[in-house]
């Protein structure tokens, strides 16, 4: 069995650019040892944070895998079973064949590991399925052919559709004040060339790559007749960060009901939606006291501005609570408010993702 944390720490203090990284490192080492995985989670994100300035890309390669594994056992003894093991996945995928010491971590965290290795062998297959090597979820969005003619018409109900999401209350508040069709089509096509990666060109991929991704989104989180799959929780997702790197879903225990009840009216009502259809990883577990469903996102495919490297996007489904109810999260809200202002020029980029002002209804590892 291989120790990483002795070489680990070596590495850090003959390499890294930043003294504080490898300070950092080890408070974090120190807490979880202490087992204050509270106070080891916010030191991890501050670990985070540092090592992904300029200048610390060497440095932030070799943190990837051992902070991926102490959020794993944080997470795992704080009772967030499925943030703990996407954070194994991701050490397990950084460092294949790694084992877990039984006498030094507790059972949540061995339990969470496990499981983490067995969903990263089922990766490994549906990987060396593709010929990308892309995860199911992706592979369905590439294969979906989008419908003819798809976008939203310039009507007077236009803002109120997919497009809300990535509007600006400045941009709100214009098309409020139009009264004719002509000054709402000229407000739709400004409206898109702003976002133009490439000003001017007739092939707006911001545009077209929006409008494939409502109609998946249309396609396949659709609750019922009576709203648009792109207006769901899980649709708005996905209209906003694309399909997931890897997705699970896990059932509700009795233990889990009073933290998951306890959210308000006004979220329940805000962040309403439901998916009906689509294909994910392999995970089918569900249970008659509700699941949860988390959709996993690596650092490279989420959008710049994103406060957080790494982003579990869960969304709850429970009898008296809602379908496919989204959670609120920070990590989740910096990925969506970064990806809602894609492309907005930064005055005008300044409404952040929350309820009040949008109006939108996560060898041997290393131990001590």
């Amino acid at each position: 069995m291989v120790r990483l944390a002795a070489a680990l720490s070596f590495l850090l203090a003959a390499s890294l650019p930043a003294q504080t990284l490898p300070e950092l490192f080890q408070k974090a080492k120190a807490q979880v040892k202490s087992e204050s995985w509270q106070e080891a989670l916010a030191t991890l994100d501050q670990l985070d944070l540092e090592s992904a300035r300029p200048g610390n890309e060497a440095a932030r390669r070799q943190l990837e895998a051992p902070m991926a594994f102490y959020r794993g056992v944080c997470e795992a003894n704080l009772g967030h079973a499925e943030k703990a093991e996407a954070d194994f996945a991701i050490f397990l995928q950084e460092k294949p064949g790694s084992t877990i010491d039984n006498a030094t971590y507790s059972k949540k965290a061995v339990a969470a590991f496990e499981a983490a290795g067995k969903n990263v062998a089922v990766d490994a297959a549906n990987k060396g399925a593709a010929s990308d090597g892309s995860s199911p979820f992706f592979q369905e969005f590439e294969r979906f052919k989008s419908p003819p003619n798809m976008g939203e018409k310039p009507d007077d109900r236009w803002a109120d559709g997919p497009v809300k999401w990535i509007m600006t209350s400045e941009e709100r508040a214009a098309w409020s004040g139009l009264t004719s069709g002509a000054e709402r089509a000229e407000f739709v096509e400004k409206f898109w060339e702003k976002r133009n990666p490439k000003p001017g060109s007739e092939d707006n991929t911001a545009r077209t790559g929006f409008d494939r991704r409502v109609a998946f989104a249309d396609t396949h989180f659709q609750l019922d007749e009576h709203q648009r799959g792109s207006l769901t929780d899980p649709g708005m997702v996905f209209v906003l960060l694309g399909p997931p790197t890897r997705s699970a879903r896990k059932p509700i225990m009795g233990n889990e009901e009073r933290s998951i009840s306890e959210g308000s009216g006004l979220e329940q009502q805000w962040w309403m939606g439901a998916r009906n259809s689509i294909h994910l990883d392999g995970a089918q577990a569900t249970s008659a006291d509700g699941f949860r469903e988390i959709w996993h996102y690596r650092p490279e495919v989420l959008p710049n501005g994103a406060s957080y490297r790494k982003v579990d996007v869960v969304f709850i489904t429970k009898t008296g609570y809602g379908q496919f109810v989204l959670q609120r999260e920070p990590a989740t809200l910096s990925a969506l408010d970064a990806a809602r202002h894609r492309g907005v020029i930064p005055s005008e980029a300044r409404d952040p993702v929350t309820p009040r002002n949008t109006g939108l209804p996560a060898s041997t590892p290393p131990r001590d």
